[in-house]
């Protein structure tokens, strides 16, 4: 599919157009006359522009990641060998939509990647058969399940299923990573346990922008006013009352180390793992314990406190990632369904994003990927290959097995395109 968008945009370039990608994928950037490269790193840690040129210049650069791994200086490592299962979970007779009656197992405790063109049939596979249908066989409410005929294998080895979406973590501005990954508790504790929140009376809760009490009133703990126009979108001003900062003066009078609890949320995760991680409490142990995995799955770069209606798919995604690396091994046995988790991921954030998936395999959970992406089809145990094509000409079990196996299988496009990664 790739291969024929960079064909249709090469067309359009010799009718006179000019185009500009944004783009990560590496055979789109391969097509490119010139390269645009941004960064070094994310967030606070980019903003430059550290590489233009074309395909020849590339070699010369040693700032720029995306160069590094295009002339394969740096890579994603190839798995030594692939993970034995014994157990899963099988879909029978599966017939929805373009499905031409097919039945194919699950491994449990591996990583598995669902590939295939588009409209080959991997989402209704994944989302209209195989999720509800555990849903409803573990109690919850699921949506309406595909046809299919029987649901088998080892259902009772897994206690949950989780589907990681690219859906915001919250609908609120108030929802931001520092409460998602529950790190907001132990901060408003270190703060409510200073000398002066002390004398003053100051609980917890004083330091929380979401209930009344230490909160600015003014915007209701928002740092913002939102003016509502009838005919135009919604302004936002700062509020003059905070200056922004979310908080009534007296809360911002008392600090832990040098700092306010306004000063903290304005932290970026890495900033904030090297501050709690130089004091002695065990609250403050306890922060940066819950704040690494959010720096493991790449996004060290953003701020604590940072509303998410400001983070993209790919960055909420992660952040759902990093709030069940938080639980580790105490949550029950969980099969998580990821559903295309590197759109918008660079080279350097997929490698995060697979020692991420990895981690939560080697605490016992279960891993299906509907992916596209090379690099996780190579890094995968197991490869359940839909199609051949899209549509009618899709919904047939292409294969089922090993990458190394996959490349060597002639109907299969994704062999095909893989043979050059392994």
């Amino acid at each position: 599919d790739t291969n024929r968008l960079v064909g249709v945009l090469h067309s359009l370039k010799r009718l006179g157009n000019t185009v500009i990608v944004v783009e990560h994928e590496e055979e789109v950037m391969r097509a490119a006359d010139e390269i645009i490269d941004m960064g070094p790193m994310a967030g606070t840690n980019g903003g430059e522009v550290v590489f233009q040129g074309d395909h020849d210049d590339l070699i010369n650069s040693d700032e720029s990641l995306t160069a590094k791994y295009l002339t394969g200086k740096m890579n994603i490592e190839t798995p030594t060998k692939r993970r034995d299962w014994k157990m899963s979970i099988d879909i029978r007779g599966a017939r929805e939509h373009n499905l031409k009656n097919i039945d194919v197992s699950f491994p449990l405790k591996a990583l598995t990647v669902v590939t295939g063109v588009s409209g080959s049939g991997k989402s209704t596979l994944v989302r209209k058969i195989l999720f509800p249908s555990i849903q409803k066989k573990l109690g919850e409410y699921g949506d309406i399940t595909g046809e299919f005929d029987e649901l088998a294998g080892d259902i009772s080895a897994i206690q949950n299923i989780e589907f990681v979406d690219q859906n915001p973590i919250g609908k609120s501005s108030r929802s931001n990573p520092v409460t998602y990954v529950k790190a907001f508790d132990e901060i408003r504790s270190l703060f409510a346990s200073q000398q002066l929140a002390k004398l003053r009376g100051f609980k917890p809760s004083y330091f929380s922008f979401n209930v009344e009490g230490g909160r600015c009133e003014k915007c209701k703990g928002e740092g913002e006013i939102t003016v509502e126009m009838q005919f135009m979108a919604d302004i936002h001003l700062q509020c003059d009352a905070c200056k922004g900062k979310r908080y009534k003066s007296e809360v911002l009078e008392i600090e832990y180390e040098g700092k306010t609890i306004a000063d903290v949320l304005d932290l970026t995760i890495d900033e904030a793992i090297e501050f709690f991680g130089a004091q002695e409490e065990n609250d403050a142990k306890k922060v940066v314990n819950k704040l690494l995995p959010l720096q493991d799955v790449g996004l060290g770069y953003i701020k604590l406190g940072q509303s998410s209606s400001t983070l993209s798919g790919g960055e909420a995604q992660r952040i759902k990632l990093a709030s069940f690396l938080v639980k580790g091994k105490t949550r029950d046995k969980t099969l998580f369904i990821f559903d295309e988790p590197t759109t918008g991921l660079h080279f350097h954030d997929i490698e995060k994003l697979l020692r991420a998936l990895n981690a939560l395999i080697d605490n016992g959970h279960s891993i299906i990927v509907v992916e596209h992406n090379a690099e996780i089809i190579k890094s995968a145990d197991w490869v359940i290959d839909l199609g051949p094509e899209g549509g009618k000409n899709g919904g047939d079990l292409v294969f089922a097995g090993t990458p190394e196996d996959l490349i060597n299988h002639k109907e299969s496009y994704t062999g095909q395109y893989l043979k050059g990664k392994l």
